[in-house]
């Protein structure tokens, strides 16, 4: 614990003095890190939201004595105005002026540029690693993910091909306590891909949410049945199970097999896996066989399911 400790404080150091939050003016401006905090909030309000300086107080989690000497200053400066609540005369109820939202505008185009020159030192695959591991820090300190971010479906870019068959080794043995011979079975079906790999017939799609990885499928050729396709390796992130992307991902193989001309598609499967059956069969796959078989570990059994197309 004490080491941990001591790394987090350190890493604490090297990030405030990274981003600027140390200087006494955030970024090259007239404002406070906090100043720019409550600009941030006031300007990014929902339609229907309301914010009072409790409110604001709890969202930032500042002491309401400190927040009042801030709020002061912004009206002070025409930046922020105080009006009695529409619903509630006796509350009072902050919201930016017209000279605020101009100057967080102009805060918030020198954020992101100052965020993007950070970025560009680094390569694209840095610049995902680094992204995955900020969400990462989110996620275990509490906060919540950013759900309605989109979902992004691209084709695979160095190391995608590693993380797939790494989170298959990881998800596979802590929901369903499979040894290691199923990784090494999702690392021979990656690598058979990369080496063999035909781009008109076959893909592998990586679906990335906020720039962290959340899931992947592929669609391979069956090389002895040249109008038949293989599902494999489909595989969704515990953290947007639910959000339709498994169903999303089988769908975009179902599109591009027939676009290829394929004419079925195939699919192993073990019957435990549930999850994966109900979203094969809402699809229109149809189990066509079944057999026990000893595999990774346990007594499984495998499921042969199909669609026509």
């Amino acid at each position: 614990m004490e080491s941990r400790t001591a790394a987090v404080r350190r890493f604490n150091r090297f990030y405030t003095q990274r981003i600027g939050v140390l200087e006494e003016r955030l970024l090259s401006s007239a404002f406070s890190l906090t100043a720019v905090r409550v600009l941030y909030e006031l300007g990014h309000l929902e339609a229907d939201e309301e914010r009072g300086a409790s409110q604001l107080a709890s969202a930032l989690a500042i002491d309401e004595g400190y927040l009042s000497r801030i709020v002061r200053s912004l009206r002070q400066r025409r930046l922020v105005n105080r009006t009695p609540s529409p619903k509630d005369r006796r509350r009072s109820l902050l919201t930016l002026s017209a000279r605020g939202r101009k100057a967080l505008a102009t805060l918030e185009a020198r954020s992101r540029a100052d965020v993007a020159a950070m970025l560009s030192e680094l390569a694209s695959a840095e610049q995902r690693r680094l992204v995955e591991a900020m969400r990462e820090i989110e996620q275990l300190l509490g906060a919540r993910g950013p759900q309605s971010a989109p979902l992004l479906l691209r084709a695979p870019e160095p190391g995608d091909i590693s993380w797939v068959v790494h989170r298959h080794g990881v998800l596979y043995a802590r929901e369903y306590g499979y040894d290691a011979s199923f990784e090494a079975l999702v690392a021979r079906i990656a690598g058979e891909f990369v080496q063999q790999f035909d781009p008109r017939r076959e893909r592998c799609w990586i679906a990335e949410q906020a720039g962290r990885i959340v899931g992947s499928v592929f669609l391979v050729r069956v090389r002895k049945s040249p109008r038949v396709a293989k599902l494999r390796l489909l595989l969704v992130e515990p953290s947007v199970r639910g959000s339709g992307l498994g169903r999303q991902l089988v769908e975009t193989c179902i599109g591009f097999a027939r676009r290829a001309g394929y004419r079925r598609i195939v699919l192993w499967t073990q019957s435990e896996l549930s999850a994966a059956r109900r979203l094969y069969e809402r699809s229109g796959f149809k189990r066509v066989e079944s057999s026990a078989h000893r595999s990774f570990g346990h007594d499984l059994i495998g499921e042969v399911w199909q669609l026509d197309l």
